[in-house]
């Protein structure tokens, strides 16, 4: 018998679908039920690699941790990593497919909706439930004809649907009545509740607003969730980075890091764990004029590195960047990041840009050259290679763990890691560079803050040491994880839900 399955879905990008569907995941989880996230076409530069080295969605992959599982291609088998503004790499069922532009995106929609519900039709004969993230709102009308993501896996599954809706943004009246008044008949049925989001205050004096709700809809409200704070659980994309002003801080304390804020931006949740620390101040910067005087600087990972690179120059951010590195100060840059602090970047192929040669900004001794071929890899690494005189010297020998997602192959003569197993298999190749004494360094792995050994080595190294009085978290996203999910059990009507999946045509 096929799993049964609900549905989550918004009225717009950021409503709070992917928290809810990652607490839902836990919360039956922990129930014992054999649970499975499920998200068809999803639009993020925050990725995440599986065991076999496919490629999906951050957030799905944050789900399947939520359910005690690993990721598995099959809960996001389309993922859209926009590198331009009408132009994305399409990967399907893990694996780069095409790069095109919106336009000749939609034609594919037969063969895209295959491996949509073939990837679907899998993972219902391995679980009992499969929860189901929709994307964006089911009501955008000039894009229904096209939809392999909302309503159309709800109608191909039968599926009851949850709406969400975010009260903090305000119009939670218009946002949830009027995506339900928009919906042609057959997909109405499928609604079988409203959830607001993000509320802040004193419940009780919405409660008027949950009967206007119900009696216009004629749809109850399933429930109210409580705007929540400081979640280490990472973002599905940089939406939420948008959601800053410009030099906005999360964190507090003497260390103060600036993370150049591209706007083809990757894997941003490369620097939770660093937020996560007490004493450590984190912002994101996209000009010169906020760059400040940070103690360290780091240029995360991106979708476009030469595009991103120039955006450095066009800003004045490339120079404020050198000068920092001039002044002694910590200079990091991680995947694309650090192709950026590089001699040269050559593109021959035009894998990535029209440019066939882009000069670095010359802060380390590599040269990246693009290729065809995209390195999707789980990592496990060791720091071979110290000098006294740099901070990783304390932690020498040690091993580290997170992934890699890049084109290109970069070349040099002062790596620090030691790559000993990709996906499983045992390999041995020289990663990282570092430069001034150590104090400017990178690496293509992603998720390196993660390992506690380096992170506060390098914390260290810029000064850092625990505030006093202070306690840290050993495992700030599983603490996170508990919170959001014993929240959303004490204000959702999981009876409710309980009974429409117990309803539901099969």
């Amino acid at each position: 018998m096929p799993a049964k399955v609900l549905t989550i879905l918004g009225t717009s990008s950021s409503a709070g679908k992917s928290l809810l569907v990652t607490a839902l995941c836990r919360s039956y989880a922990r129930r014992g039920v054999k649970v499975a996230p499920f998200k068809a076409q999803n639009m993020s530069n925050n990725a995440a690699v599986c065991p076999d080295g496919s490629e999906i969605g951050r957030a799905q992959a944050v789900q399947a941790a939520a359910a005690g599982l690993e990721p598995h291609v099959d809960m996001n088998p389309i993922l859209i990593k926009p590198e331009a503004d009408s132009r994305s790499q399409v990967v399907v069922n893990g694996r780069p497919w095409q790069t095109l532009d919106a336009r000749n995106y939609y034609p594919n929609k037969d063969y895209l909706w295959r491996q949509v519900t073939g990837a679907l039709d899998r993972l219902r004969a391995e679980y009992d439930l499969i929860i189901v993230e929709g994307a964006g709102s089911p009501a955008e009308l000039n894009l229904k004809p096209g939809d392999l993501v909302n309503m159309a896996v709800a109608l191909y599954t039968r599926s009851p649907v949850l709406l969400v809706g975010d009260i903090d943004r305000g119009g939670i009246f218009a946002q949830l009545l009027g995506t339900y008044w928009l919906l042609p008949p057959e997909e109405q049925d499928l609604l079988k509740g409203f959830i607001v989001n993000k509320f802040r205050g004193d419940i009780t004096l919405f409660e008027d607003g949950i009967q206007i709700i119900e009696e216009r809809g004629g749809v109850p409200v399933v429930g109210v969730v409580p705007y929540l704070h400081d979640l280490f659980i990472p973002e599905e994309d940089a939406v939420a980075l948008e959601n800053l002003t410009p030099v906005q801080a999360r964190g507090d304390g003497g260390i103060d890091i600036a993370v150049i804020h591209l706007p083809r931006i990757a894997n941003f949740d490369d620097f939770d764990p660093l937020l996560a620390e007490p004493g450590v101040r984190l912002r994101y910067v996209h000009s010169r004029e906020q760059f400040g005087q940070a103690d360290a600087v780091i240029i995360p990972g991106t979708k476009s590195t030469v595009n991103d690179l120039e955006f450095l120059r066009q800003r004045g951010l490339a120079e404020a960047i050198e000068k920092h590195a001039q002044r002694g100060g910590a200079v990091v840059g991680i995947c694309g990041g650090y192709q950026m602090l590089g001699r040269a970047i050559h593109d021959p192929q035009g894998v990535e840009s029209q440019q066939a040669h882009s000069p670095g900004l010359g802060l380390l001794p590599i040269e990246t050259t693009f290729a065809g071929e995209k390195a999707t890899y789980r990592a496990r690494a060791k720091i071979a290679r110290t000098t006294p005189s740099t901070w990783l010297c304390a932690i020498q020998g040690q091993g580290i763990e997170g992934y890699e997602i890049h084109m290109g192959h970069t070349t040099g003569e002062s790596h620090w890691l030691t790559v000993t197993q990709r996906n499983e298999q045992a390999v041995q190749v020289g990663d990282g560079a570092f430069g001034a004494e150590g104090r400017v360094w990178g690496c293509y792995i992603h998720g390196l803050f993660g390992n506690e050994n380096l992170r506060r080595a390098w914390l260290t190294s810029l000064g850092w040491s625990p505030p006093a009085g202070s306690s840290i978290q050993n495992d700030p996203f599983a603490a996170s994880l508990t919170y959001l999910t014993d929240t959303v059990e004490s204000v959702l009507d999981m009876a409710y839900i309980e009974q429409l999946m117990q309803n539901a045509k099969l």
